[in-house]
């Protein structure tokens, strides 16, 4: 049994459950929260009242609590490249973003620097280590519902070595019971459903006030290129958008792609949203070290997304090829694509075209 364990504690139900089901196991058990915002700034969770609500939990359970300020690092690794991501046209997913570059880095040094066995978050996912490859495995939640896998598959060998996911083999009703029955003031707290940074979802209002960038207004036109409307800035609208486009059509129209080049929004209709090829870059390989040639996995582009039959192939370093048996709606550039082989995360990227 691992004797010290640093737990992630967000003040939500799954991570103050982690460090319950922990500190059951007889571990030495210290609570970490991360402070990300400063008093003022607009947010949806990591907030002054999360870090209280962790701290109040890690004193019912008696085990050490403290918190760490991040904010420099998480403006810099998170909500930076979130605005210029948004600024080339992409829909960026910042939460697998944070969960490498900030929350697991943060985790991970203090678990190498501090003498620390292991750390532990909340999340439904679980890792195992498989000795025929020498490589640590992530895997779906048993918790179909709350599977947290396609967030973290950008995870490292190194940080994966060290991970415990307690809550992953578990419900989260299971989860919810056992806080209820061990008296946590949390245990009926929401699940946080905003990006934490945005938590109104007015992402061009945001990045006009980070980044002092105005979208500007442009053409909507057809997939032929005949114009429909006007847009009220390009960084508005995202891949299969439909509500709020504001143009008056026989039929309904969705957002098939954005020219930036020409400042164009090209709606069209459902039809054109489908594409069985989907070009990934910045690929993370979690089961195996290297691409070498075409394998048949389950794959998704989306988070809430079911998996679909796909061959990966590889491209040039870094870069890989989905292709689909059936074509997938509104592949987004920005957005991730998950691989897997049955429970197991082979591994994942950035959507870059279709």
């Amino acid at each position: 049994m691992y004797k010290r364990v640093i737990t992630a504690v967000s003040g939500g139900v799954d991570s103050s459950v982690a460090a319950y089901l922990l500190k059951a196991q007889r571990c030495d058990v210290v609570g970490a929260t991360l402070r990300l915002f400063k008093d003022g700034e607009e947010h949806s969770c990591c907030s002054e009242q999360d870090i209280l609500d962790a701290e109040k939990t890690c004193i019912d359970m008696g085990i050490p609590h403290r918190v760490i300020s991040y904010r420099e690092s998480f403006i810099e690794n998170v909500v930076k490249p979130f605005s210029d991501s948004y600024i080339r046209g992409e829909t960026p997913n910042p939460c697998i973003v944070c969960n490498r570059r900030v929350k697991f880095k943060c985790m991970y040094d203090l678990c190498a620097g501090e003498g620390f066995d292991k750390l532990a978050t909340g999340h439904y996912a679980r890792v195992r280590y498989d000795a025929g490859s020498d490589r640590w495995l992530l895997l779906k939640g048993l918790d179909g519902g709350k599977d947290q896998s396609y967030v973290l598959y950008d995870l490292t060998q190194e940080m994966l070595s060290r991970t415990l996911f307690p809550v992953g083999e578990l419900s989260k009703a299971q989860v919810r019971e056992i806080a209820e029955e061990q008296g946590f003031a949390n245990s009926d707290k929401p699940d946080s459903q905003d990006i934490c940074f945005i938590p109104q979802g007015d992402y061009g209002t945001f990045i006009q006030k980070f980044a002092g960038f105005k979208s500007l207004e442009g053409d909507f036109v057809d997939v032929n290129g005949k114009v429909l409307g006007r847009h009220k800035g390009i960084i508005r609208y995202t891949t299969g958008q439909r509500r709020g486009l504001g143009v008056s059509a026989d039929r309904p129209l969705y957002v098939v792609r954005k020219d930036m080049e020409n400042n164009r929004v090209v709606l069209g209709d459902e039809k054109d949203l489908h594409f069985a090829r989907v070009q990934i870059r910045d690929v993370n390989l979690i089961a195996m070290e290297k691409l070498e040639q075409p394998v048949r996995v389950e794959a998704k582009i989306r988070y809430s997304q079911k998996t679909a039959s796909a061959l990966l192939h590889p491209l040039e370093e870094g870069k890989a090829l989905l292709e689909f048996d059936t074509p997938q709606r509104a592949p987004t550039p920005g957005q991730s694509a998950v691989f897997y082989d049955g429970e197991t995360v082979i591994g994942g990227g950035v959507i870059e075209n279709a």
